[in-house]
């Protein structure tokens, strides 16, 4: 079954268009990645989703229930978990999740409960009676996540949820959203975090409010194949136009440097360097990531640059 539907979901700021008639679909138990730069289009993606924002054209869906006809029915069906925090820091973790199940009808003995067993289930029981505000930013995370599971959503939307947090929380989440699959879950992740991305399922690529790239991380570098050769001068223009005369390659300029893909890098990087000794400053050889998908898609890097 499909557990969230894009289709052709457009919105616009004014005169910015923050989402450009994006399509996507994400199965029942994925963990769906939506990645892209600050102002790629991924935030207000999420917002459609969460029913805090309407689109101005196109539909989106949670479990087949339209996100706009059927907002209230969306809105028991989801999990959701902000980048800004949304605890009291002057309350305990329990009274912060009672007062969340309470927002959803629950109460007595069944939420009681149902605290409990998500205070176990992200391993804070013992600070069950601390305010919030002592707590890391790690442990933040984990009551976040909580209060967001406490009525058992079947879908789990989540903003940026490794924004600060050091590795090690980092790798709790992913185990705790990989425990949550296996219950049946369905969770979509913004970041725009390489390394957080290639965790994924499957990933959407945004950039300027337009689907750029859809498909397994592992697939999306597939594309690429080979190496990638990044190489620093102080004349890039001039040495593109050296390299496709020397080679018949047409190698982007990208962020002032000059990116070739060969499926032989790192026997054509010592011919590179021969046929231009006195041009080159430095040349990096790798494997393909998620960032040259990006670059190839996009003809620019992935931090937010100038329009």
């Amino acid at each position: 079954m499909i557990a969230i539907g894009v289709d052709s979901v457009s919105r616009a700021y004014g005169e910015r268009r923050a989402l450009d008639a994006v399509s996507f679909a994400v199965e029942e138990r994925e963990i769906f990645g939506l990645l892209g730069p600050n102002g790629g289009g991924k935030t207000t993606l999420f917002r459609v989703l969460a029913t805090m924002v309407l689109p101005d054209a196109g539909q989106a869906s949670i479990l087949d229930r339209d996100v706009v006809r059927r907002a209230s029915e969306v809105r028991r069906l989801i999990g959701v978990a902000f980048q800004s925090p949304s605890l009291d820091g002057k309350l305990t973790v329990t009274e912060n999740l009672t007062y969340q199940g309470r927002l959803y009808g629950m109460g007595g003995a069944a939420l009681r409960s149902r605290v409990r067993e998500m205070l176990e289930r992200v391993g804070l029981p013992d600070r069950a009676r601390d305010r919030v505000e002592t707590l890391s930013g790690g442990l933040k995370r984990r009551v976040e996540l909580a209060k967001a599971l406490l009525h058992r959503p079947r879908v789990l939307l989540l903003d940026e949820p490794s924004s600060a947090l050091d590795p090690g929380a980092r790798r709790d989440l992913w185990f705790q959203l990989e425990a949550l699959r296996r219950d049946g879950v369905t969770s979509l992740v913004t970041t725009h975090l390489m390394e957080e991305a290639a965790r994924c399922d499957r990933l959407a690529i945004l950039d300027r409010g337009r689907l750029v790239a859809l498909g397994a991380p592992a697939a999306l570098t597939a594309e690429i194949g080979g190496d990638v050769l990044t190489v620093d001068t102080a004349d890039p223009e001039g040495l593109r136009e050296g390299v496709r005369g020397r080679f018949g390659i047409d190698a982007p300029v990208v962020g002032g440097r000059l990116r070739i893909e060969r499926q032989d890098g790192a026997s054509f990087l010592p011919q590179l360097v021969a046929a231009f000794p006195d041009r080159i400053a430095s040349v990096t050889l790798g494997k393909p990531t998620l960032e040259d998908v990006f670059v190839r898609k996009t003809g620019h890097r992935f931090r937010s640059e100038p329009r």
